[in-house]
């Protein structure tokens, strides 16, 4: 990675922390696919530049945290600029092996959003990720010794708890945003399970694409908003229509299963007692 950037060496084999400002400028004569089997935390300042990542152009006109899981793919365009000051931190699975670290990585759902979902601070937020970015990079100069991988595993926790701590915050200070999205998510579903032709349940990743959103992002902001994920909403309302349609049809539990988009009426059957208690029979029987 080094190499391809134009950069010496990185000081240890599985780890490296980088100022974007002693990045040199990047000559480009055509859109670049990026990929890398790092996991990468980035801190950008005074950035001009615009990345596609998925199907989203994000434009970053301010300091901002983003955080990319290994084989992640995202796309550069000619006449791309790097940050003019910040820091990327790229990490080797490896590095993290036999630390608490590698598990609890895993949790942090932030590593599946999208550029666009990147974590905005607030001048205290940055100033705090600032130093801690500041005594990562200082031991990374330092001479290895046998306490030099523990100290960074241990400035890298911080920080990544920090960036759980504030995403978390982001989607409290965003509710109102959050529950226009909300919104949107109950129009899209009704309009799903009311009007559309599709012969298939719909998914947390059709929802997130209809909103330009990472399903993870759109599941944690439905989660703070209302306690429940994307998924469970959609089998929320799908159980709703399913009660519609048993108690105003005579259509057998089959037929409703494979009109709701079930391969299977025993999947839809196995779900309604889940949700309900009582199968599909015995509900439209205490109707009757």
């Amino acid at each position: 990675m080094h190499k391809v950037v134009g950069i010496a060496k990185p000081k240890h084999p599985m780890f490296s922390i980088l100022r974007f400002e002693n990045f040199p400028k990047p000559e480009l004569t055509h859109r670049t696919k990026l990929i890398s089997d790092f996991y990468q935390i980035t801190l950008k300042k005074e950035c001009p530049c615009k990345m596609q990542y998925g199907q989203t152009v994000f434009d970053f006109d301010e300091g901002v945290i983003s955080c990319f899981a290994p084989k992640q793919v995202s796309f550069v365009d000619q006449g791309f600029a790097f940050a003019k000051a910040g820091w990327i931190i790229s990490i080797h699975p490896d590095f993290l092996r036999s630390f608490p670290l590698s598990r609890k990585i895993n949790t942090f759902g932030f590593f599946d959003y999208e550029i666009n979902e990147a974590l905005i601070l607030s001048e205290d937020e940055q100033k705090s990720m600032e130093t801690i970015f500041e005594q990562i990079e200082k031991e990374y100069l330092l001479p290895i010794d046998k306490f030099s991988q523990d100290v960074m595993i241990s400035a890298l926790d911080l920080l990544l708890t920090h960036c759980n701590r504030y995403y978390n915050r982001q989607f409290i200070t965003r509710k109102v945003q959050n529950s226009e999205l909300l919104n949107k998510v109950e129009s899209l579903l009704n309009h799903y399970f009311h009007h559309s032709d599709e012969e298939k349940l719909p998914t947390p990743a059709f929802l997130a694409s209809e909103l330009n959103l990472s399903p993870k992002y759109l599941s944690d902001c439905l989660k703070e908003l209302t306690g429940r994920t994307a998924q469970q909403l959609i089998h929320d309302k799908l159980i709703e229509k399913a009660k519609e349609v048993l108690t105003t049809t005579e259509l057998s539990v089959s037929e409703i299963a494979y009109q709701l988009g079930f391969g299977f009426p025993q999947s839809f059957s196995k779900l309604f007692r889940q949700k309900t208690n009582q199968t599909p029979l015995e509900f439209r029987k205490s109707f009757n």
